[in-house]
């Protein structure tokens, strides 16, 4: 029944409800009867003690499940065998009044709130016991039909109590399962969250890295020059000035998706344009720009690619620039794509000459050159940790390591998407079975080297 008053109402105020109502009706029972009907005692005191002895209990049901439908259906059959209340059955046939519906009403509830021990204790001792007491107290020649009427009254009540709490119980079950739910969709919204400021984080290092590298190299480049080509040097003034305002532009964009999480996951707007393959000839010039011989080529005809694989190769060019401009100055570079459908692969190749003689980057190289920093023990920088991610994200695969004759290599390999229905389906994306030992993305230069290019100019730990 508390399911039923959808628990807008307080157990105490449904209880006390419920006793005042059978209360009123077990007192007034007496002067509804009507006329020829069964001969009944007077009321009196003991009446209306009894009358609310057969209904007052409810009111603390809630706090007393076994007790209340005991002294109820005690009063009860103290009025049925005192003659103040009609027969349960009798010559009349069955009456059933507003007493025997209190206590059908205190074990529907008993039923309801108890435990399956105190449910179980209600059908098999207390349901039994009323039955047998209300069929002494019966008419002679009525007792069986007593007996089967309150039984049967009683046990329907106890039968819909159980089957309340079992839909309150599904219920119950059905509103958890949609909070656990609801949590694990929150659970899943915070790792979705925390996995793109992590990709965000990647993409802060790029810019960083490449931009504000670019800048250092230019501005060291313009005060060398400041003296004797002053038009050159403002020149490289207005490109860093150009650059910083591209990076702080990025930036801002980066950090715009961090500080509105809250709004709308789907609005387009949320998420910065990213660069793709059409953006690495511009990503060139402005190397150049910075002073690196770049020299750029494309083969083979492009082939579609997802937006993650252009990403990659993006950032990795972007990378492997910025690196070969950090760690070996204004020196030759070759940049190949090179997209190979029947191989279903596109390939990146950036290999540089290494340091030049006399390039500041060098080690005692030059007046008031910067002596290179030396090979540090932790392996290798967060540039290469980063790229070698996102090839395999992509299902890629990176080698790096000098060349021989000196210089060094980054050679990636990112997939083509399979046509449907290609005969190729099922095999690795690169097949590297056909490639010379100096192109195999897989071979070592150095173990064929006897010593490294770079033995007597260490590269950093960066590249």
């Amino acid at each position: 029944m508390d399911s039923y008053a959808g628990r807008r109402a307080s157990r105490a105020v449904l209880d006390t409800g419920l006793a005042l109502l059978f209360t009123a009706g077990s007192i007034a029972l007496p002067a509804t009867m009507p006329p020829g009907g069964p001969v009944l005692r007077s009321p009196d005191a003991l009446f209306v003690v009894l009358a609310l002895l057969s209904a007052l209990p409810l009111a603390v049901h809630r706090r007393f499940l076994l007790p209340v439908p005991l002294v109820m259906a005690a009063a009860v059959a103290a009025l049925q065998g005192r003659h103040y209340i009609p027969q349960l059955s009798g010559a009349e046939g069955t009456s059933i009044g507003p007493a025997y519906i209190g206590v059908a009403t205190a074990v529907f509830l008993t039923a309801v709130r108890g435990s399956p021990r105190t449910a179980t204790l209600l059908v098999a001792v207390f349901i039994p016991a009323a039955a047998v007491v209300e069929a002494v107290l019966g008419p002679s020649g009525h007792r069986v039909a007593t007996l089967l009427a309150e039984a049967v009254l009683l046990v329907a009540a106890w039968a819909l109590g159980r089957l309340a709490r079992a839909r309150a119980a599904t219920r119950d079950q059905a509103l958890e399962r949609a909070a656990a739910l609801e949590r694990a969709q929150e659970a899943n919204a915070r790792a979705a969250v925390m996995e793109e400021r992590a990709r965000i984080a990647r993409e802060l290092h790029d810019i960083v890295a490449h931009n504000v590298s670019l800048m250092v190299v230019q501005t060291i480049a313009a005060d060398r020059i400041q003296d004797r080509d002053g038009d050159k040097a403002h020149e490289l003034h207005g490109t860093i000035e150009e650059t910083g305002r591209a990076t702080v532009t990025e930036l801002r964009r980066l950090l715009d998706v961090l500080r509105t999480e809250d709004e709308a996951d789907t609005d387009p707007s949320r998420e910065p344009p990213q660069p793709t393959i059409e953006a690495v000839p511009a990503l060139v010039e402005s190397v150049r720009a910075a002073g690196l011989a770049v020299d750029f080529t494309t083969t083979g005809a492009p082939a579609e690619l997802p937006a993650g694989s252009h990403l990659t190769v993006y950032r990795i060019v972007q990378e492997a620039l910025t690196n070969t401009l950090k760690h070996a100055g204004h020196t030759r570079t070759d940049l190949t794509l090179a997209w190979e459908p029947e191989h279903r692969r596109l390939t990146v190749r950036l290999c540089d000459d290494g340091p030049l003689p006399g390039d500041g980057t060098s080690d005692g190289a030059g007046d008031g050159a910067a002596p290179r920093p030396p090979t540090l023990p932790g392996g290798p920088g967060h540039g290469l940790v980063g790229m070698r991610e996102r090839v395999g994200a992509v299902g890629g695969s990176l080698h790096t390591g000098t060349r021989p004759g000196g210089g060094y290599c980054v050679h990636a390999v990112v997939p083509l998407p399979t046509p449907a229905g290609s005969p190729h389906d099922g095999r690795p994306p690169a097949d590297t079975r056909h490639l010379s030992p100096h192109d195999d993305p897989s071979h070592d230069d150095s173990r064929h080297e006897g010593h490294s290019p770079y033995a007597r100019h260490p590269r950093p730990a960066g590249r």
